[in-house]
C-alpha cells in the first residue's frame, strides 16, 4: 500500500536505479526486526539491498546512501547470539553504499513502567481479592530488568539532519521504520526543501507517521519479493 504516491520505478542496484531523486535511506533495524517478527517473518531472511531498492522505487528515487542502525547484544548474553549478530552486520557492511551504525544493548530498570502499570490497575477498582493476583501478574509480565535499545533513535535523527540538511547530500530522505518519534526530524528535513517519506511493514506502523508524510506499507507481496529463499 502506498500513501500519496502514484508512480513506481524499478531500480537496478544501489546508486544505479532509474529514479530521478537521489535518496538517503535510514533503516531502523530494531524497529523492523520487532515488527517483522510480530508478523511471523524471520528478519534474517530479509535481503536488505533488495528491500532498499524496492522502497526507493516506490518513491521514484535511487538510493545514494544507506544507513542501517541496530543494537548489539553483549557477549555475556550468549556467545552464539552475539557472533550470529556480528556475522549479520558483517554481511550488511559488505554491501556497497551501506553504512552500519550500532549501539550496545543496555540494562535498564523497569521500575517506572511497573509503577505506572500498578497505578492504572488500582484505578480500575478491582476487588481486594483480585488485586494482589493482578499485581503479581503485571510484575511477572514486565519483570525487574530488561534490555533497552538505547541511543538508536538519537543516532538516526542526528544522521538524518546531518546528511539531508547540514551536508545537503541528497534530494530525498527515506526512513524505513514505523516509529512516530522520527516525525520532528522528518519535519525539519522537509522544511528545508527535501522530499521525505517513510516505509514499514504494517505491524507497528504508526498512524501519525503515515498521516504526516508520504508512506509505503510493505505488505506480504512486497516482502515476498525481498526474502531470501
Amino acid at each position: 500500500m502506498l500513501g500519496s504516491i502514484s508512480h513506481s520505478h524499478d531500480l537496478v542496484g544501489l546508486g544505479g536505479g532509474s529514479g530521478s531523486l537521489d535518496a538517503a535511506v535510514f533503516i531502523d533495524g530494531n524497529n523492523l526486526y520487532h515488527n517483522a517478527k510480530s508478523m511471523g517473518i524471520q528478519p534474517s531472511r530479509i535481503d536488505f539491498e533488495r528491500l532498499v531498492q524496492a522502497v526507493c522505487s516506490r518513491f521514484g528515487a535511487s538510493p545514494k546512501m544507506v544507513y542501517y542502525y541496530n543494537s548489539v547484544p553483549d557477549i555475556s548474553d550468549g556467545s552464539e547470539r552475539y557472533y550470529k549478530h556480528q556475522r549479520f552486520l558483517s554481511r550488511l557492511r559488505s554491501i556497497k553504499g551501506f553504512n552500519v551504525r550500532t549501539r550496545k544493548l543496555q540494562k535498564q530498570s523497569n521500575a517506572g513502567a511497573l509503577a505506572e502499570r500498578m497505578r492504572d490497575v488500582r484505578a480500575r477498582g478491582f476487588c481486594l481479592g483480585c488485586l494482589p493476583l493482578i499485581e503479581r501478574m503485571c510484575n511477572e509480565c514486565i519483570g525487574a530488568v530488561t534490555k533497552k535499545e538505547k541511543g538508536i533513535d538519537v543516532a538516526i535523527a542526528t544522521d538524518m539532519l546531518n546528511t539531508c540538511v547540514i551536508r545537503d547530500e541528497c534530494d530525498m530522505c527515506i526512513l524505513i521504520s514505523g516509529d512516530a518519534d522520527f516525525i520532528p526530524a522528518l519535519d525539519i528535513v522537509k522544511s528545508k526543501g527535501k522530499d521525505v517519506a517513510s516505509a514499514s511493514v504494517y505491524s507497528g506502523y504508526s498512524h501519525n507517521l503515515r498521516q504526516k508524510h508520504k508512506y509505503f506499507v510493505i505488505g506480504i507481496r512486497e516482502l515476498d519479493g525481498v526474502l531470501k529463499r
